[in-house]
């Protein structure tokens, strides 16, 4: 199948004037939308803080950390909530595609007062094979044994759990008790204090994604039936992959 057997329309071919016309227009909305990104992130910034009054205690590679050790003498804390359940061999399809944009934004944000690091419900020893696989170096953390993955919804509460609903971007679903991506972002003043600033689900963790960004540059785009629905585990592409599940929704 060609590319424009692929595509909803048959390109337009038109002379080099007519194509930087029609730039020029898309230009001018592209500029809007950076415009409004801009002051979406502002409003991100202004929103209001909630003080962090549990002592959440995680598993990593020197031990067991409390949640201001994992700031690691910065300022801003990133929390990725990568889907790793206590009894999986492999992490989340969806959670190790982002991941694999960790190592090199790592390069950065130390420099720039922020620690980015992934927490996974599984105890530490569980996901260290995958994870070598993976041959990722960002810190990854269990928060194995505390009320971290409840707390910010990517798990069920116990009362949840037998009631069969449970709280999930901020909606109500029906269903059995899951695992669930997210992030999460926190402050440590200069007193100690620890605050919540953010969190975001499903596509709301899409602004993670280099990988989408350049895809949606390309004129076949994301080229998916469901939310990323082509990607595979690094190590598993094929020259023609057949469908995988996803579960990074809407």
């Amino acid at each position: 199948m060609n590319m424009l057997d692929r595509s909803t329309s048959t390109p337009r071919v038109v002379s080099r004037e007519e194509w930087r016309a029609a730039r020029k227009a898309h230009l001018a909305r592209e500029r809007e939308l950076t415009h409004l990104m801009d002051q979406l992130s502002a409003d991100r910034r202004a929103l209001p803080w909630v003080e962090v009054d549990k002592d959440y205690v995680f598993e990593g590679p020197n031990g067991r950390e409390t949640l201001a050790d994992l700031f690691d003498g910065r300022s801003q804390l990133i929390v990725y909530h990568f889907m790793f359940g206590p009894d999986w061999k492999e992490g989340c399809v969806g959670c190790s595609f982002t991941a694999d944009h960790f190592d090199g934004a790592n390069l950065h944000l130390p420099h720039h007062d922020v620690t980015l690091v992934a927490a996974s419900r599984a105890p530490y020893a569980a996901f260290q094979d995958f994870r070598k696989r993976m041959g990722w170096t960002f810190k990854w953390v269990s928060s194995a044994g505390s009320d971290f993955n409840v707390d910010y919804q990517v798990y069920p509460s116990e009362a949840e759990g037998a009631a069969g609903r449970y709280e999930y971007n901020y909606e109500l679903h029906d269903g059995a008790p899951d695992e669930h991506h997210g992030i999460s972002v926190f402050t440590k003043g200069p007193d100690g204090r620890i605050f919540h600033n953010y969190s975001a689900y499903a596509r709301g963790v899409d602004i993670l994604l280099g990988a989408h960004n350049l895809l949606d540059l390309t004129p076949k785009g994301r080229d998916e039936q469901s939310t990323m629905d082509w990607v595979r585990l690094h190590d598993r592409y094929e020259d023609r992959p057949t469908a995988a599940h996803s579960c990074c929704g809407d």
